[in-house]
């Protein structure tokens, strides 16, 4: 199976967290297969540039200011979409944030932060973009998640616990919104080379350590979990909900080789 301009021909996607890394490619890529996208994020001037890279792809686009955390202002991002496009056939809740520390030494406002935008957001803007989608009997959510949701991370363990939790949430709504034709699907990278990573992987010693522990031996490239959000938002899984697609260069083990 391959992706061509007709594959989401002129469906309305709305991606989180679009400004850069993940989000970005989410929101190019999407376009490429022929969508329109509400690019979200609390970076304005960043979106601008995304927006002007989808319109590049001959789709229209809107660049909307959000705090994923914050009700009102996904209230008013979802309001804008249906109002301009009329219907929402996609969202992709990519929006993120962690910081690495010893949970001993994690400031309870970080924890908050990362609940806040990791898990809360995803819940926000999923009822929101759902009641639409339930009105319509049909729509598709991805939910960018990771393999710390799946193994636990060291120095991130508040980042790992929302992703367990988003996976889980991922579940009971593919259950619970099936009856609407609506199927909710997650997308699990493992390391990604992008500016946050980079973030929180601060020396090069760190990001050769980090692609020593991928069995495939390098970090992913944001457009390869583009490419997954686009298989699981293409008719080619309509059979699949409440799924976990694990994009991670191969699983951790336990009994290394070297």
């Amino acid at each position: 199976m391959g992706f061509s301009a007709d594959t989401l021909r002129d469906r309305v996607a709305i991606v989180t967290g679009a400004s850069q890394g993940i989000g970005r490619a989410i929101a190019v890529e999407l376009a490429k297969v022929g969508a329109h996208v509400v690019a979200c994020s609390r970076r304005l001037p960043s979106l601008e540039t995304v927006a002007a890279e989808v319109r590049a792809q001959g789709r229209q686009a809107l660049a909307l200011a959000c705090d994923v955390g914050d009700a009102g202002q996904v209230e008013e991002a979802v309001a804008r979409t249906v109002k301009t496009f009329g219907r929402i056939d996609l969202l992709v809740n990519n929006a993120g944030y962690r910081i690495r520390a010893p949970l001993e030494d994690l400031p309870r406002q970080e924890w908050d932060a990362m609940v806040q935008t990791n898990l809360t957001g995803v819940f926000l803007f999923s009822q929101a973009a759902g009641r639409v989608m339930i009105r319509q009997r049909a729509g598709k959510i991805v939910n960018v998640s990771s393999v710390a949701g799946r193994t636990g991370s060291r120095g991130m363990a508040c980042y790992a616990a929302t992703k367990a939790a988003v996976n889980v949430l991922t579940q009971s709504l593919g259950a619970e919104w099936a009856k609407h034709g609506i199927t909710v699907n997650a997308v699990a990278p493992g390391p990604v080379e992008t500016e946050g990573v980079l973030e929180v992987w601060k020396t090069p010693a760190m990001i050769a350590q980090a692609s020593r522990d991928v069995p495939l031996q390098r970090l992913g490239r944001p457009e390869e979990i583009a490419w997954a959000v686009i298989f699981a938002a293409s008719d080619q899984a309509n059979f699949m909900t409440g799924e976990t697609i694990y994009v991670s260069g191969g699983p951790r083990v336990a009994n290394r080789e070297d």
